[in-house]
Protein backbone atom coordinates (compact mmCIF):
# COMPACT_ATOMS: atom_id res chain seq x y z
CA UNK A 1 0.00 0.00 0.00
CA UNK A 2 0.80 3.63 -0.36
CA UNK A 3 0.95 6.70 2.30
CA UNK A 4 -1.94 8.22 1.60
CA UNK A 5 0.08 11.85 2.13
CA UNK A 6 2.68 11.21 -0.29
CA UNK A 7 2.36 7.97 -2.45
CA UNK A 8 5.60 6.24 -0.97
CA UNK A 9 5.62 2.76 0.20
CA UNK A 10 3.85 2.78 3.79
CA UNK A 11 4.43 1.42 7.11
CA UNK A 12 1.20 1.69 8.88
CA UNK A 13 -2.24 1.59 7.90
CA UNK A 14 -4.82 3.35 10.27
CA UNK A 15 -7.63 1.73 9.87
CA UNK A 16 -9.65 4.23 12.39
CA UNK A 17 -9.07 7.00 9.97
CA UNK A 18 -9.09 4.92 6.85
CA UNK A 19 -5.35 6.28 5.96
CA UNK A 20 -1.63 5.05 5.23
CA UNK A 21 1.46 6.15 6.57
CA UNK A 22 5.27 6.31 4.98
CA UNK A 23 7.94 6.49 7.76
CA UNK A 24 8.01 10.05 7.45
CA UNK A 25 4.27 10.30 8.06
CA UNK A 26 3.44 8.54 10.40
CA UNK A 27 6.78 10.16 12.63
CA UNK A 28 4.70 13.14 11.78
CA UNK A 29 1.27 12.17 12.97
CA UNK A 30 2.00 10.67 15.95
CA UNK A 31 4.06 13.61 16.92
CA UNK A 32 1.22 15.61 15.94
CA UNK A 33 -0.94 14.01 18.00
CA UNK A 34 1.51 14.81 21.20
CA UNK A 35 1.98 18.70 20.43
CA UNK A 36 -2.06 18.69 19.99
CA UNK A 37 -2.99 17.11 23.32
CA UNK A 38 -0.25 19.44 25.07
CA UNK A 39 -1.28 22.50 23.22
CA UNK A 40 -5.08 21.71 24.06
CA UNK A 41 -4.92 21.84 27.72
CA UNK A 42 -1.98 23.81 28.24
CA UNK A 43 0.09 20.87 29.39
CA UNK A 44 3.38 22.00 29.34
CA UNK A 45 4.45 26.00 30.07
CA UNK A 46 7.83 27.87 29.04
CA UNK A 47 10.19 27.09 31.76
CA UNK A 48 8.57 24.23 33.20
CA UNK A 49 10.36 21.98 34.55
CA UNK A 50 8.98 18.52 33.57
CA UNK A 51 9.78 15.05 35.44
CA UNK A 52 9.31 11.83 32.97
CA UNK A 53 8.45 8.87 34.62
CA UNK A 54 10.35 6.15 32.43
CA UNK A 55 10.18 2.77 33.19
CA UNK A 56 11.97 1.25 30.17
CA UNK A 57 8.58 0.42 28.67
CA UNK A 58 7.96 1.56 25.41
CA UNK A 59 5.42 4.11 26.34
CA UNK A 60 7.82 6.12 29.14
CA UNK A 61 10.79 5.53 26.62
CA UNK A 62 8.75 7.13 23.74
CA UNK A 63 7.58 10.06 25.69
CA UNK A 64 10.82 11.04 26.61
CA UNK A 65 12.15 10.94 23.16
CA UNK A 66 9.47 12.08 21.88
CA UNK A 67 9.33 15.35 24.56
CA UNK A 68 12.98 15.87 23.90
CA UNK A 69 12.06 16.32 20.33
CA UNK A 70 9.73 18.79 21.48
CA UNK A 71 12.15 20.82 23.81
CA UNK A 72 14.57 21.38 21.12
CA UNK A 73 11.98 24.23 19.82
CA UNK A 74 9.96 25.21 23.13
CA UNK A 75 12.37 26.06 25.77
CA UNK A 76 11.95 23.84 29.32
CA UNK A 77 13.60 21.49 31.32
CA UNK A 78 13.32 17.50 31.38
CA UNK A 79 14.43 15.57 33.79
CA UNK A 80 14.02 11.19 33.87
CA UNK A 81 12.93 9.65 37.31
CA UNK A 82 12.62 5.95 37.31
CA UNK A 83 10.88 3.73 40.47
CA UNK A 84 12.92 0.43 40.39
CA UNK A 85 10.17 -2.45 42.32
CA UNK A 86 12.34 -5.03 42.68
CA UNK A 87 10.73 -7.44 40.32
CA UNK A 88 13.91 -10.20 39.91
CA UNK A 89 14.13 -11.38 36.34
CA UNK A 90 12.12 -7.97 34.45
CA UNK A 91 13.00 -4.98 36.62
CA UNK A 92 16.78 -4.86 36.63
CA UNK A 93 17.22 -4.66 32.59
CA UNK A 94 14.52 -2.04 32.26
CA UNK A 95 15.88 0.46 34.60
CA UNK A 96 19.20 -0.21 32.40
CA UNK A 97 17.51 0.88 29.57
CA UNK A 98 15.69 3.91 30.96
CA UNK A 99 19.47 4.84 32.08
CA UNK A 100 20.81 4.07 28.80
CA UNK A 101 17.88 6.46 26.98
CA UNK A 102 18.94 9.22 29.27
CA UNK A 103 22.10 9.08 28.79
CA UNK A 104 21.68 8.53 25.18
CA UNK A 105 19.21 12.18 24.77
CA UNK A 106 22.09 14.03 27.37
CA UNK A 107 18.86 14.18 30.24
CA UNK A 108 19.34 13.83 33.98
CA UNK A 109 17.80 10.16 35.38
CA UNK A 110 17.44 9.71 39.14
CA UNK A 111 16.27 6.00 40.49
CA UNK A 112 14.37 5.50 43.54
CA UNK A 113 13.53 1.90 44.89
CA UNK A 114 10.62 0.87 46.61
CA UNK A 115 13.54 -1.13 49.35
CA UNK A 116 14.67 2.26 49.50
CA UNK A 117 11.76 4.03 50.25
CA UNK A 118 9.15 1.87 51.37
CA UNK A 119 10.95 -0.78 53.26
CA UNK A 120 10.53 -3.88 50.72
CA UNK A 121 10.57 -4.35 47.28
CA UNK A 122 7.31 -6.01 45.19
CA UNK A 123 8.86 -9.78 45.33
CA UNK A 124 9.52 -9.32 48.95
CA UNK A 125 5.74 -7.82 49.35
CA UNK A 126 4.12 -10.66 47.46
CA UNK A 127 6.11 -13.62 49.22
CA UNK A 128 5.35 -11.80 52.62
CA UNK A 129 1.59 -11.46 52.27
CA UNK A 130 0.70 -15.42 50.59
CA UNK A 131 -0.95 -16.26 47.64
CA UNK A 132 -3.11 -14.38 45.23
CA UNK A 133 -5.31 -17.28 44.00
CA UNK A 134 -5.91 -18.76 47.42
CA UNK A 135 -7.11 -14.56 48.29
CA UNK A 136 -4.43 -14.25 51.10
CA UNK A 137 -2.98 -11.14 49.21
CA UNK A 138 -4.26 -8.68 46.99
CA UNK A 139 -3.31 -8.52 43.27
CA UNK A 140 0.32 -7.79 43.16
CA UNK A 141 -0.21 -4.47 40.84
CA UNK A 142 -2.52 -3.25 43.98
CA UNK A 143 0.56 -2.75 45.74
CA UNK A 144 2.82 -1.55 43.05
CA UNK A 145 -0.16 0.35 42.25
CA UNK A 146 -0.47 2.43 44.93
CA UNK A 147 3.26 2.28 45.99
CA UNK A 148 4.33 3.82 42.28
CA UNK A 149 1.93 6.47 42.57
CA UNK A 150 2.90 7.73 45.97
CA UNK A 151 6.83 7.12 45.23
CA UNK A 152 6.83 9.00 41.70
CA UNK A 153 4.86 11.75 43.84
CA UNK A 154 7.36 12.15 46.13
CA UNK A 155 10.58 11.73 43.61
CA UNK A 156 8.54 14.28 41.05
CA UNK A 157 8.31 16.74 44.19
CA UNK A 158 12.36 15.83 45.73
CA UNK A 159 13.69 17.04 42.58
CA UNK A 160 11.39 20.41 42.39
CA UNK A 161 9.58 19.16 38.89
CA UNK A 162 6.16 21.90 38.27
CA UNK A 163 4.59 18.51 36.55
CA UNK A 164 4.95 14.85 36.14
CA UNK A 165 4.70 13.30 32.90
CA UNK A 166 3.36 9.64 32.63
CA UNK A 167 3.29 7.51 29.65
CA UNK A 168 -0.41 6.78 29.93
CA UNK A 169 -1.46 6.34 25.86
CA UNK A 170 -4.97 5.95 24.27
CA UNK A 171 -5.05 2.62 25.13
CA UNK A 172 -4.17 2.71 28.92
CA UNK A 173 -6.83 5.78 29.17
CA UNK A 174 -9.89 3.75 27.89
CA UNK A 175 -9.01 0.93 29.96
CA UNK A 176 -8.96 3.01 32.98
CA UNK A 177 -12.30 4.63 32.18
CA UNK A 178 -14.12 1.10 32.04
CA UNK A 179 -12.13 0.15 35.24
CA UNK A 180 -13.60 2.68 37.38
CA UNK A 181 -16.95 2.68 35.57
CA UNK A 182 -17.41 -1.22 36.33
CA UNK A 183 -16.02 -0.30 39.93
CA UNK A 184 -18.27 2.54 40.58
CA UNK A 185 -15.60 4.69 41.29
CA UNK A 186 -17.30 7.40 39.60
CA UNK A 187 -15.05 10.05 41.65
CA UNK A 188 -11.92 8.76 40.95
CA UNK A 189 -12.71 9.79 36.73
CA UNK A 190 -13.15 13.47 38.20
CA UNK A 191 -9.67 13.50 38.95
CA UNK A 192 -7.67 11.70 36.32
CA UNK A 193 -8.62 13.01 33.44
CA UNK A 194 -7.17 15.51 30.39
CA UNK A 195 -6.37 17.77 32.55
CA UNK A 196 -6.65 19.25 36.61
CA UNK A 197 -9.72 21.11 37.87
CA UNK A 198 -7.81 21.73 40.91
CA UNK A 199 -4.09 21.15 42.04
CA UNK A 200 -4.02 20.07 45.40
CA UNK A 201 -0.72 21.34 47.86
CA UNK A 202 1.81 18.37 48.17
CA UNK A 203 0.60 16.91 44.51
CA UNK A 204 2.98 17.04 41.77
CA UNK A 205 0.18 17.61 38.46
CA UNK A 206 0.48 14.71 36.47
CA UNK A 207 0.51 15.03 32.44
CA UNK A 208 -0.19 12.39 29.40
CA UNK A 209 1.13 13.62 26.24
CA UNK A 210 0.48 10.12 25.18
CA UNK A 211 -3.36 9.80 25.77
CA UNK A 212 -4.18 10.18 22.19
CA UNK A 213 -1.63 7.67 20.76
CA UNK A 214 -3.10 4.09 20.23
CA UNK A 215 -0.56 1.65 21.91
CA UNK A 216 0.45 -0.19 18.53
CA UNK A 217 1.81 3.56 17.28
CA UNK A 218 3.86 3.78 20.53
CA UNK A 219 5.38 0.23 19.78
CA UNK A 220 5.85 0.86 15.59
CA UNK A 221 6.82 4.68 16.79
CA UNK A 222 9.63 2.99 19.01
CA UNK A 223 10.72 0.31 16.19
CA UNK A 224 11.34 2.56 13.11
CA UNK A 225 12.99 5.20 14.99
CA UNK A 226 15.62 2.43 16.70
CA UNK A 227 14.68 3.15 20.09
CA UNK A 228 15.82 0.71 22.35
CA UNK A 229 13.11 -0.16 24.52
CA UNK A 230 11.87 -3.22 27.05
CA UNK A 231 8.93 -5.18 25.50
CA UNK A 232 8.64 -7.88 28.04
CA UNK A 233 5.76 -8.02 30.12
CA UNK A 234 5.42 -7.71 33.93
CA UNK A 235 5.68 -11.45 35.50
CA UNK A 236 2.53 -10.36 37.74
CA UNK A 237 0.38 -8.79 34.89
CA UNK A 238 -1.81 -11.93 35.19
CA UNK A 239 -3.06 -10.82 38.05
CA UNK A 240 -4.37 -8.17 36.76
CA UNK A 241 -8.13 -6.92 36.35
CA UNK A 242 -6.85 -4.41 33.29
CA UNK A 243 -5.71 -7.50 31.22
CA UNK A 244 -9.14 -8.11 30.71
CA UNK A 245 -10.62 -5.02 30.04
CA UNK A 246 -7.91 -5.01 27.66
CA UNK A 247 -8.39 -7.91 25.81
CA UNK A 248 -11.88 -7.07 25.81
CA UNK A 249 -11.22 -3.49 23.77
CA UNK A 250 -8.61 -4.69 21.51
CA UNK A 251 -11.53 -7.03 20.50
CA UNK A 252 -14.33 -4.78 19.96
CA UNK A 253 -11.48 -2.11 18.27
CA UNK A 254 -10.51 -4.77 15.61
CA UNK A 255 -14.62 -5.62 14.90
CA UNK A 256 -15.09 -1.66 14.97
CA UNK A 257 -12.10 0.28 14.19
CA UNK A 258 -12.36 3.38 16.48
CA UNK A 259 -13.92 2.38 19.47
CA UNK A 260 -10.81 3.18 21.73
CA UNK A 261 -11.31 7.01 20.47
CA UNK A 262 -14.91 7.07 20.62
CA UNK A 263 -14.77 6.04 24.56
CA UNK A 264 -12.12 8.54 24.80
CA UNK A 265 -14.51 11.36 23.83
CA UNK A 266 -17.10 10.16 25.44
CA UNK A 267 -14.83 10.40 28.87
CA UNK A 268 -13.71 13.55 27.52
CA UNK A 269 -16.89 15.59 27.34
CA UNK A 270 -18.17 13.60 30.74
CA UNK A 271 -15.16 15.01 32.50
CA UNK A 272 -15.92 18.88 33.06
CA UNK A 273 -19.23 17.83 34.73
CA UNK A 274 -17.07 14.85 36.42
CA UNK A 275 -14.37 17.08 37.50
CA UNK A 276 -16.41 20.27 39.25
CA UNK A 277 -18.32 17.33 40.88
CA UNK A 278 -15.36 15.58 42.71
CA UNK A 279 -12.06 17.54 42.15
CA UNK A 280 -12.89 19.95 45.10
CA UNK A 281 -12.58 18.11 48.03
CA UNK A 282 -10.32 18.90 50.72
CA UNK A 283 -7.42 16.32 51.78
CA UNK A 284 -5.30 16.02 55.07
CA UNK A 285 -1.71 15.14 55.24
CA UNK A 286 -0.96 11.24 56.19
CA UNK A 287 -0.26 11.13 59.54
CA UNK A 288 2.81 9.17 58.85
CA UNK A 289 4.55 9.62 55.71
CA UNK A 290 2.70 13.59 55.43
CA UNK A 291 1.91 12.88 51.73
CA UNK A 292 -2.03 13.79 50.97
CA UNK A 293 -4.72 11.72 51.70
CA UNK A 294 -8.69 11.87 52.07
CA UNK A 295 -7.98 9.71 55.28
CA UNK A 296 -6.02 9.90 58.59
CA UNK A 297 -3.55 7.57 56.88
CA UNK A 298 -3.04 7.08 52.96
CA UNK A 299 -3.11 4.28 51.41
CA UNK A 300 0.86 3.50 50.66
CA UNK A 301 1.55 3.91 54.49
CA UNK A 302 -1.69 1.58 54.83
CA UNK A 303 -0.30 -0.99 52.58
CA UNK A 304 3.43 -0.56 54.05
CA UNK A 305 1.51 -1.10 57.69
CA UNK A 306 0.25 -4.42 56.51
CA UNK A 307 3.24 -5.81 55.28
CA UNK A 308 5.30 -5.00 58.35
CA UNK A 309 2.87 -6.82 60.30
CA UNK A 310 2.77 -9.90 58.36
CA UNK A 311 6.28 -10.12 58.25
CA UNK A 312 6.63 -9.39 61.90
CA UNK A 313 3.93 -12.67 62.41
CA UNK A 314 6.51 -14.35 59.99
CA UNK A 315 9.57 -13.20 62.03
CA UNK A 316 10.82 -11.87 58.90
CA UNK A 317 12.78 -8.52 59.47
CA UNK A 318 13.41 -5.41 57.37
CA UNK A 319 14.89 -1.73 57.02
CA UNK A 320 12.12 0.51 56.92
CA UNK A 321 12.59 4.15 56.85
Amino acid sequence: MKCTKCGREAVYHARYEGKFYCHKHFNEMVESKVKQTVRKYGLIKRGDRIAVGVSGGKDSVVLLHILHKLNQKFPFEIIAITIDEGIEGYRPESVEIAKRNAKKLGIEHRIYSFKEYIGFTLDETVNIMGSFEKKERVGACSYCGVWRRWLLNYAAKDVNADKLAVGHNLDDEVQMFLMNIMRGDVARLGRTGPYYEVIHEGLVPRIKPLREVPEKEIVLYAVLNNIEVDFSECPYAVEAFRAEIRDWLNEMEEKHPGTKYQILRSYDKMFPLLAKAYAHRDLNRCKICGQPTTGEICKACNFKLQVQKKAKEKGITFRVE
